[in-house]
């Protein structure tokens, strides 16, 4: 895969903030320890199997004290590596490349945990239609890496936040009196609005997905079904409008989820449950030429 991201300035300003968490008023141990002006030369490896994702944002990092830095990728942003694997090599100024080390490989190692997840998910569905798209279970602030994680993985996003999606959930339900008035309740103000948001309700049986369907909205989540209840309902929709499935899934029981014919499924674990992989950033003695 093939994947590009861009540092923009509101992402830059929030990475200055990351750093300046770890370094507060300096870094006494590097200050104390390593000349100024003192060259190095160091190497990225993968110490677990995964995907790589976050290059750019572990460059951006390094570039904030070091903008005469340089690096030399051996995987491409989203490629699988195996175990011990050497990913990079860098140049650059001692005292640079030790007070950002943690924070680099931070974002790197949360990033390519995301990725390496996704990725695993993602293959054992690969003989169906079905995409698997994250959620909003996510960092706060820090939604914007993780998400872009999934699709390093080779999954798909679901609405960034809560203004490009309608997704009308049970408590929206409840609070609105029903189905019926909470769809209802959406589609006038999507026209009111003059908005082109996609209309997504949560639905827990085949009643709901019922009464959902007399209403033109784009999607239907199908929550915390069973295997069986999701093939009924799927072939209730019958490509009247999208379906996805939600709520319980895990590497072990999406292979059935997907098999339904569903079109999406949503996991959270891409996101809040992931471990980092493992990387480890390794200065040589001596300075290459």
């Amino acid at each position: 895969m093939n994947h590009s991201f861009v540092i923009t300035e509101p992402l830059r300003n929030l990475l200055h903030l990351a750093l300046k968490e770890d370094t507060g008023t300096g870094d006494i141990t590097t200050l104390a320890t390593v000349p100024t002006d003192k060259p190095c030369f160091a190497r990225l490896f993968a110490k677990a199997a995964g995907v790589i994702a976050g290059q750019p944002v572990f460059e951006e990092i390094f570039r904030l004290l070091d903008p005469e830095i340089r690096f030399q990728w051996f995987i491409r942003e989203g490629d699988p590596v195996p175990s011990k694997t050497l990913c990079l090599e860098m140049k650059g100024n001692a005292r640079a490349v030790l007070i950002g080390e943690r924070t680099a490989l931070n974002l790197l190692q949360r990033m390519s945990g995301i990725a390496s997840l996704t990725s695993r998910y993602v293959k054992k569905i690969s003989h169906t239609k079905a995409k698997i798209i994250d959620t909003r279970k996510t960092t706060p602030l820090w939604r914007i890496l993780e998400k872009y994680a999934v699709t390093a993985g080779g999954g798909s996003n679901h609405r960034m936040g809560l203004y490009d999606m309608f997704l009308i959930k049970d408590n929206h339900i409840v609070s609105a009196g029903g189905i019926s008035a909470a769809i209802q309740a959406a589609l006038e103000y999507r026209i009111n609005m003059n908005l082109t948001a996609a209309i997504e309700v949560e639905t827990k049986n085949i009643g709901e997905v019922q009464e959902a369907l007399m209403f033109p909205i784009d999607r239907i989540m199908l929550d915390n079904m069973s295997a069986d209840e999701i093939r009924e309902a799927v072939h209730f929709v019958a490509g009247r409008c999208e379906t996805e499935a939600s709520g319980g899934v895990t590497v072990d029981t999406v292979c059935a989820i997907a098999e339904t014919g569903v079109d999406f499924i949503s996991a959270g674990a891409l996101t809040h449950s992931a471990p980092a992989l493992d990387l480890s950033l390794l200065i040589e003695t001596e300075t290459r030429a």
